[in-house]
């Protein structure tokens, strides 16, 4: 091993600058297979899984090297930068929500790593400080999870991530005196805090594998009781299911304390659902739903009514009411029935729904009476995404809205005159009406229509010259709305198109246009984005040397899928953070969750040819000229390990054959993405968006 880190380096000392003869790392090849219903596969990387190794680091540090002094090259890359910083460095304010007689919201002053928690004794009050996690690191990369408050208003209970892992710790406020009390909790993951009394629940793992902590598989998801003041040794274990290790569990109790229910997820695209009565000395939990391909999810409680969200019958979800004494699903009754839109958003807000419908990707949002009756429609802004926040029986209720060309603003909202009233909106240093956004739809390879938005500097001209930044994600019941992002102005001011596709296997359409992405099904989703693409040169919009595909997570799987079958159609691919290896997947982490969008390649010989026929990893050939490539992915993702992304950069790297660079920038001190500080996603952005514009031919204006 100490050869071939000493390799590694020797290659690293090496290696040139230009694009047209980069000399990548060399990684060892070893002779690891595996045999699936008689089929061989080579899994020649197979050591970059361990991404605690020796070797595994000096690869890691060798490619970093390559990337970095590329990136460097760029001539306009600090001029970028400089941008970038310049547009995010504005005033971000949130909505603010009352808990127990005080006002609390969360702002950035423009700069800030992490968003600062304010509290005020009333609205329009002097803020203060509640929780500043700026202040627990000193790189900002501690990062501020979920804040709940106690039911009577004694505590609150936070949690924290450290370095962009999924992993949680808790720690409790005394409402009373400001102060941190000494409890302590480490290992939770996926949890809340759901208060009953002066304690709260919480899901948690065993301590993993010291070494192991971000890439061993998380199995037999645990619920706890803590008790504020107790130390976390003495915690009692309140619910486990060891017959089923690859479920999540956990629960929630309504604001009166009378209820508590019980989530079971994992298997399926839903959840199952059960209810105990904490009215009842020693009552047990009723289960009351046996389908975890639906989702069940009570919103609202009062006196002995439940009321739920669900998509059980109905693909584009209704909402139910169940009586706690007879609970089963089979004793549900329907109180606002499945509309032609997607049901989307629910808030209960002053004992009233505000329910919010998606209409093909755009909101619109409604006003119903706990009768179910329909009083109004909210006059939102114009035409994006809506977010609304109240408690369940106080008056004030305030909303946030944003569109592609809006930075998210803040509007207070009197439900019963139907009235906005501006709140708080931003100011940042770009010309917001230079800029204009329009929907198209086009037809996939089998005719499906998809839709697609496009937003670009007013004066654009179809002389298919225009760069494109291509967007999608496609998967797990997500849907991709309207939304603002400062990072991307630089690439539209410079005369780029951003296309966001709303591909099947989200939500955008209901629960038949998930499925219609998912497992034996998932090609629907490349032949839609490949599709946009198609669409977008055949309407003069712009080439095929002109074009970017983008896409994280599962949308890095996308981007993955598109280049190795399309190489010819895309001029730059970034797949970040991605879903690479498609037969090992589920051997890592909590990877075993997505297997009822994907299958696994145990599932049956049918499911493994499917998954090898597109899996990214597994389809890159030699001697093929792929698109300039950024790969990019972190040292702490524990939820799509980094070993995904090693693996493939490797062997893209081995089978690229032209004068596009094929390049992985592997980040340390980060994840998958959630809380990251603002410092390392400029810097990040500036690379990626660097790596874009100077691979599609664009200058800095």
């Amino acid at each position: 091993m100490k050869r071939n880190i000493l390799f590694l380096m020797a290659a690293l000392a090496t290696t040139a600058i230009s694009a047209q003869n980069i000399q990548y790392p060399k990684a060892e090849k070893v002779g690891t297979t595996d045999t699936y219903f008689g089929t061989t596969v080579a899994d020649p990387y197979r050591w970059l899984e361990n991404d605690t190794s020796a070797q595994t680091a000096a690869w890691v540090a060798a490619e970093n090297a390559v990337t970095n002094a590329y990136l460097a090259k760029i001539p306009f890359r600090q001029k970028l930068q400089k941008r970038l910083t310049e547009l995010a460095n504005y005033e971000k304010i949130g909505a603010p929500r009352k808990r127990h007689g005080k006002w609390y919201f969360y702002k950035n002053d423009g700069l800030q790593n992490q968003y600062v928690m304010y509290v005020m004794d009333a609205l329009g009050g002097t803020p203060r400080v509640f929780l500043d996690p700026n202040t627990l690191s000193d790189d900002g990369t501690v990062a501020l999870g979920g804040v709940h408050f106690s039911h009577n208003g004694r505590w609150a209970a936070y949690s924290i991530s450290r370095s962009g892992s999924d992993w949680q710790e808790f720690y409790v406020i005394d409402l009373k005196t400001g102060q941190l009390t000494s409890d302590h909790i480490l290992w939770a993951k996926f949890s809340g805090a759901a208060w009953q009394g002066d304690g709260f629940y919480y899901s948690a793992y065993d301590a993993p594998e010291q070494g192991k902590e971000f890439s061993n598989v998380n199995e037999t998801h645990k619920i706890y009781y803590h008790r504020v003041g107790t130390p976390q040794s003495e915690d009692v274990l309140f619910y486990q299911n060891p017959v089923y290790p690859k479920r999540f569990y956990g629960v929630e109790t309504n604001e009166e304390e009378t209820m508590m229910f019980l989530y079971e997820s994992g298997e399926g695209s839903g959840n199952n659902l059960y209810v105990r009565d904490l009215r009842q000395p020693n009552s047990q939990f009723i289960q009351m739903t046996t389908d975890m391909d639906y989702q069940y999810s009570p919103i609202y409680s009062e006196g002995n009514t439940i009321y739920l969200y669900t998509n059980y019958g109905a693909p584009k979800a209704r909402i139910m009411k169940a009586d706690i004494r007879h609970p089963g699903i089979a004793d549900w009754q329907e109180l606002i029935p499945e509309q032609s839109n997607v049901l989307s958003g629910i808030s209960v807000i002053n004992r009233q729904f505000i329910l919010t419908y998606q209409q093909d990707v755009f909101d619109h949002a409604y006003v119903y009476g706990l009768d179910g009756r329909l009083r109004h429609e909210v006059k939102l802004p114009s035409v994006g995404s809506v977010g609304f926040i109240g408690d369940e029986k106080e008056p004030e209720c305030f909303y946030s809205f944003t569109s592609f060309t809006q930075p998210g603003t803040i509007y207070r909202y009197d439900i019963d005159r139907n009235e906005s009233t501006l709140y708080s909106s931003p100011t940042i240093k770009f010309r917001q009406e230079d800029f204009v956004s329009e929907q198209v739809f086009f037809l996939s390879k089998d005719g499906t229509r998809i839709p697609m938005s496009l937003t670009y500097k007013k004066g654009l001209k179809r002389n298919g010259k225009n760069p494109v930044f291509l967007y999608g994600y496609g998967g797990f019941n997500i849907s991709l709305g309207p939304g603002f992002s400062a990072m991307r102005i630089p690439f539209l001011e410079n005369g780029g198109i951003y296309a966001q596709v709303n591909l099947r296997g989200g939500s955008e359409y209901g629960e038949e246009w998930h499925i219609a992405g998912t497992k034996m099904q998932k090609q629907n989703v490349f032949d839609d984005f490949i599709g946009a693409a198609e669409w977008l040169i055949r309407e003069g919009y712009t080439s095929n040397e002109k074009i970017a595909i983008v896409g994280g997570s599962n949308g890095g799987l996308l981007v993955g899928a598109c280049m190795t079958q399309r190489p010819d159609l895309f001029r730059v691919a970034v797949p970040q953070v991605g879903v690479m290896d498609m037969l090992r997947y589920h051997k890592f982490t909590i990877g075993w969750n997505w297997a009822p969008d994907y299958g696994t390649s145990e599932d049956s010989k049918e499911m493994f040819e499917y998954l090898l026929g597109y899996s990214p990893l597994h389809n890159l050939k030699p001697g093929t000229s792929y698109p300039a490539t950024l790969v990019t992915t972190a040292d702490h993702d524990d939820r799509v390990v980094p070993a995904h992304s090693f693996k493939f950069a490797a062997t893209l790297q081995e089978c690229h054959q032209g004068a596009n660079p094929v390049l992985i920038r592997i980040d340390t001190k980060a994840g998958h993405g959630g809380g990251k500080p603002l410092d390392k996603v400029i810097e990040e952005q500036a690379d990626i968006y660097g790596f874009i514009m100077y691979n599609l031919g664009m200058k800095m204006k």
